[in-house]
């Protein structure tokens, strides 16, 4: 059931969803969230998509949330908001209001927002695009438990990362770490079944895909090892390859779907490895409310302190220390002692991503 709204309230919209309620039958209120999604009209479809099959494993009450732009200064000088309330087979599980903002209200995003919120249950702030360098203190992000924005969205993802890091706050997190989850489970595993002490790591991937990096990083804070980044033609994330005290261990995929999995004195295993869609990484962010704190640490590593193999080799530059605290504890599955004063990572010359 589809509700058209022009230039409301939020009053009339809170009136709107009681009525479509009512009229298919289920007045209760049985939604466990408020997922509120920041886009443009260009992306709005797909993000709804998105947002619509995951309310499947999370029933929410969803709010779209669309700054239009005005075309003339009459039309910016002036308020209106159009909304679109969907219940029923056309919102999911739960509930959809596509709210069009026009005007003034375009910067007061959170006063139309704010009355429409489920009470006493949580929020979560999407943004599948042009999401804000701090969302802690975007005045949406304030309303919000969590915070989710897609660095892969943006035009200088490294400069994001970064920017990101400076200002964490906690329950702030990125779709491109939640892509890097399934290499996360694979990488531990396959180092709990070893004996052996990580030396190097070297992750490949596509040049623009911040989830590369986002591994690396963790990979260089958890493991206390050089980590390498290197290009490939994708798709995303390509391999890993970990060199050990036992031998290589390698995680290869080119085909975007399957993986090879190769430990050293083991047969080679095929495992799968597929990029997920939006919807899935949307549900499984909305599985966990509370701070990602092992997201906050591989983003505060630094990408400043991965190592390019590429550029130190045609720079002939030396490695130089990274000086690492005395009394930091070892870390990760390799438990590789920290207690070392300083570790040698090549250079990075500053053109690097």
């Amino acid at each position: 059931m589809k509700i058209d709204l022009t230039d409301t309230t939020a009053g009339k919209i809170n009136k709107a969803l009681v009525q479509g309620r009512r009229a298919i039958g289920t007045p209760a209120v049985g939604m466990v969230l408020t997922l509120v999604v920041v886009t443009d009209e260009e992306n709005a479809y797909d993000a709804l998509k998105a947002a619509n099959d995951a309310s499947h494993e999370h029933p929410s009450r969803t709010l779209v949330v669309i700054r239009r732009v005005s075309r003339t200064p009459r039309d910016r000088t002036g308020s209106r908001l159009d909304a679109e309330v969907r219940v029923g087979a056309d919102a999911g599980t739960g509930e959809t209001v596509v709210l069009r903002l026009y005007g003034e209200v375009v910067d007061h995003a959170q006063s139309v927002v704010l009355p429409l919120l489920l009470p006493d249950a949580p929020v979560v702030v999407w943004w599948p695009v042009d999401a804000p360098l701090d969302p802690a203190n975007d005045p949406l992000g304030a309303l919000a438990q969590r915070r989710v924005t897609d660095t892969y969205a943006s035009q200088e993802p490294v400069r994001d990362l970064a920017a990101r890091a400076d200002v964490y706050t906690p329950g702030d997190t990125d779709l491109s770490w939640t892509r890097i989850t399934p290499w996360r489970s694979m990488l531990a595993a396959a180092l709990d079944q070893v004996a052996c002490e990580v030396e190097a790591v070297e992750v490949e991937g596509e040049e623009s895909n911040p989830s590369c990096e986002l591994l690396a990083m963790w990979l260089a804070d958890r493991l206390d090892v050089p980590v390498r980044r290197s290009s490939s033609g994708g798709p995303g994330l390509t391999a890993v390859r970990m060199d050990t005290t036992c031998g290589a261990i390698t995680l290869d995929r080119a085909d975007g779907r399957l993986a090879t999995l190769s430990i050293e004195g083991q047969p080679e295993r095929a495992v799968a490895l597929k990029r997920r869609e939006t919807a899935e990484l949307i549900a499984e962010e909305l599985r966990r409310l509370d701070p990602d704190d092992t997201y906050a640490s591989a983003l505060r590593f630094g990408v400043e302190r991965l190592a390019d193999p590429s550029a130190s080799a045609s720079a002939g530059q030396e490695p130089v220390a990274v000086a690492v605290p005395e009394e930091e504890t070892a870390k990760g599955p390799a438990g590789r002692s920290a207690s070392r004063t300083a570790r040698k990572v090549p250079a990075r010359k500053a053109a690097a991503k």
